[in-house]
């Protein structure tokens, strides 16, 4: 995998994990992975979200483990150190932009505007992540940039659900989703990896 349009196609839905505890980093990759689901986006929004990605490298070989919000320059480079596989940005600088490079690794950065999409577009960067997708527009937006920016593919994120994401997905735009739905704070903290491993299996049909 060298690229990011590769990313989209490992998943219909690319499951965005906040983790508390890096002890539930494992159980919960293996659950995703037995549901179907081979990728992971981990967000960088906790203290334990470099040791859970850590884990999960180590252990969790046979999952694709991802570094999502990566918001400053030395994020990329730590979550590359971690053992992440790719990088996902929630909007770029360019700062981030040039150090996502650096690492080699296949990123999707994120963009919820024209402008901002083409301004990525004119780096060599063809898949992104499009985010906050509902509060941006969502489906409709889409499809009205899909005309005038045919050579990009989308993974849209941010306020998706189980059942709206056949929208998104029949999209010729959009290349997978998304989805913080697959492992609820809820489960996590019940330490319920069996509700984990069937939201996967659901998503992993869409």
């Amino acid at each position: 995998m060298t690229t990011g349009a590769d990313l989209l196609g490992l998943s219909p839905v690319m499951p965005v994990v906040v983790l508390d505890d890096a002890a539930d980093a494992v159980p919960t990759a293996r659950a995703l992975l037995a549901g179907g689901i081979g990728v992971i986006e981990l967000t960088l929004r906790t203290p334990a979200a470099l040791a859970s990605i850590e884990r999960i490298a180590a252990e969790v070989p046979e999952i694709v483990i991802g570094a999502g919000t990566v918001t400053a320059p030395e994020h990329a480079k730590q979550a590359a150190d971690a053992g992440a596989k790719f990088l996902v940005t929630p909007g770029c600088t360019d700062s981030v932009l040039d150090a996502a490079f650096d690492t080699g690794l296949p990123f999707l950065p994120g963009a919820s505007t024209v402008s901002e999409a083409m301004r990525l577009a004119e780096r060599g960067l063809t898949a992104l992540k499009f985010f906050p997708a509902e509060a941006s527009g969502g489906v409709a937006y889409l499809k009205s940039i899909g005309g005038p920016l045919p050579g990009l593919r989308f993974c849209p994120t941010g306020g998706i659900t189980v059942k709206t994401a056949p929208d998104y997905l029949a999209l010729s735009t959009v290349g997978c989703i998304g989805g913080s739905w697959l492992t609820p704070k809820g489960a996590l903290a019940a330490k319920d990896f069996g509700k984990i491993e069937a939201f996967a299996a659901e998503a992993s049909k869409l």
